[in-house]
């Protein structure tokens, strides 16, 4: 336990000396607050600079501060999921390619410690970004749109959570299976893509960790398909933990291929 303490203050140190600590948060905050005000606002603007013919008038849906967090996720979908892979791809394999892992494979230390410390600490950046980004923008949302029930929105943040988990788990088990440019292009493949593919295909199934998000966005209304969303959590914790062990693995096997 001491050696997984020892190696979780180096995460920290190594996460706040790079700034990941700092605008990693930063970006999912700015998007929190920037979702409900342009959608509050973009009447107006597109009013003004709108150039439409005399007499015209543009009907703007009436938006529901439930859309809005709903709106928010779609844009953490993709450029929150394109943050934490840029930020995180070479964690492990950066450390390989550049010999910093050396220093601490000589270290009486196990492999599990060391992707485990890794894991906890990025899921704990991540995770805390983007709540705070849903907070910043649960805040407007309040004064600009509706009043939404905390127990929804709790119930919409920790089903999202566990997708952010299930992606940062991927990104750190491919960093450790390969290198950083193919951990980067695996894990566009796997949670971008795949993602367009399950919005395409998706209704042929509804057990899967890319339903998450659909599921997450159901809190705020439709209550069917309780089973499904079920069995996609278990699944999704199962992989979660089938990737950890796989990222131990393939971080001790890779040891090797450390530069010294």
């Amino acid at each position: 336990m001491s050696s997984l303490n020892a190696l979780l203050h180096k995460e920290l140190r190594e996460n706040i000396r790079n700034f990941k600590m700092y605008w990693i948060p930063i970006v999912f905050v700015i998007f929190g607050i920037l979702e409900p005000i342009s959608n509050h606002f973009l009447p107006e603007i597109m009013k003004s600079v709108g150039n439409l013919p005399e007499g015209a008038d543009l009907v703007w849906p009436e938006f529901r501060g439930e859309d809005i967090f709903v709106s928010l996720m779609g844009q953490y979908q993709l450029i929150g999921i394109l943050v934490i892979i840029l930020a995180f791809m070479g964690s492990i394999s950066g450390e390989r390619k550049t010999g910093t892992a050396t220093l601490l494979y000589v270290r009486p230390m196990s492999f599990s410690q060391y992707f485990l410390s890794k894991w906890i600490v990025v899921n704990a950046i991540v995770l805390a970004s983007m709540w705070l980004g849903f907070f910043a923008a649960w805040y407007y949302i309040q004064i600009l749109f509706n009043s939404v029930a905390a127990g929804e929105v709790f119930a919409f943040l920790g089903t999202y959570s566990l997708w952010l988990v299930f992606a940062v788990t991927v990104v750190l088990a491919f960093s450790a299976c390969m290198s950083t440019g193919g951990a980067a292009g695996l894990s566009i493949l796997v949670l971008l893509v795949f993602q367009v593919i399950d919005g395409i295909l998706g209704t042929y199934w509804t057990v899967s960790p890319w339903k998450l998000s659909t599921y997450a966005s159901n809190v705020f209304g439709a209550s069917d398909g309780q089973s499904a969303y079920w069995m996609s959590v278990g699944l999704t914790a199962i992989l979660i933990i089938v990737l950890v062990f796989f990222g131990m693995y393939m971080a001790k096997k890779n040891a090797a291929k450390t530069l010294v």
